[in-house]
């Protein structure tokens, strides 16, 4: 539903301050992916379809972003494998074009409950492989085996309690 000031032609002073606001989000979104250990631009990049959903194409991105179509393309690969955007085509036009996946932050989730279950079972292949005389390896062993089936259950309550709420796109 549209509000109704949607439709009002902004003045220059609330046009500035909602870029500025865009901006903000945009640029935070990057130095919070890079505090967790991500590229800054995955982040920037995220924050740009947070708040246009898109599609948009590499070029367009590139420009908006003020980064390198290289760039672009590397981080945008990341997040599509993670779920957060997915690849479309515009009928009429060769380019790559990325958009907001539906419910993003789901998949997000999904995907990291997916490599906790793997990194369980790798825990799980080494506990049963390594002899038992290795007492100190065998408990840490366990503690990690014990980290990921608590994350994992913690995760996949999340992800319920998400999926049947109102709004599951967030």
């Amino acid at each position: 539903m549209t509000r109704p000031d949607e439709h009002k032609t902004p003045t220059p002073s609330r046009q500035n301050h909602e870029t500025d606001g865009v901006n903000y989000f945009v640029e935070q979104m990057g130095l919070n992916a890079q505090v967790d250990g991500l590229p800054r631009i995955a982040g920037r990049i995220a924050g740009y379809f947070i708040i246009h959903g898109g599609p948009v194409s590499f070029a367009q991105l590139a420009e908006e972003l003020k980064v390198s179509r290289g760039s672009v393309s590397t981080n945008a690969r990341m997040l599509v494998s993670i779920g957060f955007i997915e690849k479309v085509t515009v009928p009429g036009d060769r380019q790559d074009y990325y958009q907001l996946s539906d419910a993003p932050f789901l998949r997000m989730i999904d995907g990291y409950l997916q490599r906790m279950r793997h990194m369980q079972s790798i825990v799980e292949t080494a506990d049963r492989n390594i002899p038992e005389h290795l007492t100190d390896t065998k408990k840490r062993l366990q503690e990690m085996r014990h980290f990921y089936r608590e994350a994992a259950l913690s995760n996949e309550q999340l992800l319920a309690r998400l999926s049947s709420a109102p709004d599951n796109r967030n």
